[in-house]
């Protein structure tokens, strides 16, 4: 009786999707995409469907599903990758009409949402290809992209510990953190309030005529491991170090 118990609620927990997510950004820009694409072809080769629960995302394997909240009103929705985009500055995720319509964000366009890892997909040739040709044109729009997910080969960890060694020598006393870069200054000045509610000092702006970047100042060698991996809990990872 117990064992019968126990299988259906296995099967309901399942069915409700309350399995443990991992958590790939507390604070993200999302906004939707629908009819003007409704058709058309998608970076993963699919049909783009307005209808399906989809989204759009720059570096994310195709087939990842991801369980979206929209912080504003709580409600979740879960979507699967299958295209690249958006690609404007501080935007995250585009998500297909049917799922922005479950958020209820159709009026606003974009929202804040924390998005979950539900299940990785497989990181295909074609993935990392998009993904590499989605990094090159936010490059030269200002924001650099990482992979955080992307498991290194030893021989790839150690170059890397060969360069920090080079780049962290005592010459170099203090750092600057480029913790993002937008094309608008509210989402500038939004990242700005959760960096300092967070604890993190010397926050700076600097405005060009195109971008406005949020950037941490006198980060020590000392403190430069400690203030990542701090970045990196509060769900910035696409830092870039100066």
């Amino acid at each position: 009786m117990r064992r019968i118990f126990l299988v259906v609620f296995l099967l309901v927990f399942a069915a409700s999707g309350c399995f443990a997510a991992k958590l790939y950004k507390s604070s993200a820009i999302a906004s939707f995409y629908g009819a003007d694409f409704h058709g058309k072809t998608t970076s993963c080769g699919e049909a783009f469907n307005m209808h399906d629960f989809t989204c759009a995302h720059k570096l994310l394997p195709f087939n990842t599903i991801l369980r979206v909240t929209n912080l504003l009103n709580g409600r979740v929705v879960e979507v699967r990758v299958n295209d690249r985009g958006p690609f404007v500055v501080g935007r995250e995720i585009d998500l297909s009409t049917a799922a922005a319509e479950k958020l209820n964000m159709i009026g606003a366009g974009t929202v804040e949402v924390k998005l979950e890892i539900v299940k990785m997909g497989a990181n295909t040739k074609l993935s990392m290809q998009t993904a590499e040709s989605a990094k090159k044109i936010m490059a030269k729009k200002g924001e650099i992209l990482k992979n955080p997910w992307e498991k290194r080969t030893a021989s790839e960890s150690e170059t890397k510990k060969t360069a920090v060694a080079k780049t962290d020598s005592p010459a170099k006393k203090e750092w600057i953190i480029q913790v993002g870069s937008y094309s608008q200054r509210e989402n500038a000045l939004n990242t700005a309030k959760k960096l300092s509610k967070a604890g993190f000092k010397n926050i700076y702006l600097q405005t060009t005529s195109e971008v406005v970047r949020v950037v941490i100042k006198n980060v020590t060698a000392e403190n430069l491991e400690q203030t990542e991996l701090k970045l990196q809990s509060c769900g910035f990872y696409d830092y870039l170090k100066k």
